[in-house]
């Protein structure tokens, strides 16, 4: 799936006279099959635009477009996955991955397809417990299932896993990476974490400001997985802090 953001910008009514200019022409493409990340500080508007690449919220001014057509809400070709699990308290581990296609009636061969990502996942052993019987690293792996068992063309990630440890988090993201390779989806992924996105991307975008604008683009080449003590790691990570520094001390003498 191709993505591209035309001069997005957008505002929200803090009340009757005042606005809140949260995103400023913003602009950039996805190619088909890239991992695109998203990086910037809490705050600065990065889940509103994860949000408006979904069709979950509209801009305010610009242009979103899909494969050479405008968004027009949201639609199964781009599934989402939040920073906490949402599964269905009632329904055990494989209702709810088959959940989402079972409402679309996509159901052929579902029974297979959905045994298969659990098996991916490390998770076919669960495949009758519920969600109160999961850790919360389990349940996201759910989610991630759910949000794949469809073969959507995009997905959307915001800081899906800020709230798990530090050793469910690596393993769970080296799931995601081999998944992206083999299932060849376009990927976008939120984060305020320079490691996290260094260690997904092959693109980060560095949103800052306020409002928040692109201020740079890295493009990463290096094979995965990815050591960060590796010597192109460490140079990556210390221009990303640098670029966030400059940011920083132009928005404090603005002040």
């Amino acid at each position: 799936m191709k993505i591209e953001i035309e001069k997005v910008t957008k505002i929200y009514n803090k009340s009757e006279n005042s606005d809140y200019i949260v995103l400023k022409d913003i602009s950039f493409s996805i190619d088909d099959g890239d991992f695109v990340i998203i990086l910037g500080e809490s705050g600065c508007g990065k889940t509103t635009l994860l949000n408006m690449l979904a069709g979950l919220e509209k801009p305010t001014s610009g242009n979103i477009i899909v494969d050479g057509e405008p968004i027009h809400g949201i639609h199964p070709s781009r599934s989402m996955l939040f920073q906490q699990p949402t599964l269905i308290p009632w329904l055990n581990v494989t209702e709810n991955v088959a959940y989402g296609c079972k409402l679309r009636g996509d159901t052929k061969e579902l029974e297979y397809r959905v045994y298969q990502f659990l098996e991916i996942m490390g998770l076919a052993g669960f495949a009758d417990a519920k969600p109160s019987q999961l850790s919360l690293g389990m349940a996201q792996r759910v989610c991630l299932a759910r949000a794949l068992v469809g073969h959507p063309e995009a997905l959307l990630m915001d800081e899906p896993f800020a709230s798990l440890d530090t050793f469910t988090q690596a393993h769970i993201q080296e799931e995601l990476v081999n998944l992206w390779l083999s299932e060849q989806f376009t990927a976008v992924f939120v984060t305020h974490d320079i490691d996290e996105a260094i260690r997904l991307g092959n693109k980060i975008i560095l949103l800052a400001g306020e409002p928040a604008n692109i201020t740079d683009m890295f493009e990463i080449n290096e094979e995965y997985p990815r050591d960060r003590n590796a010597p192109e790691f460490k140079e990556i990570r210390t221009k990303i802090l640098e670029r966030f520094k400059n940011s920083y001390l132009a928005k404090r003498s603005l002040l």
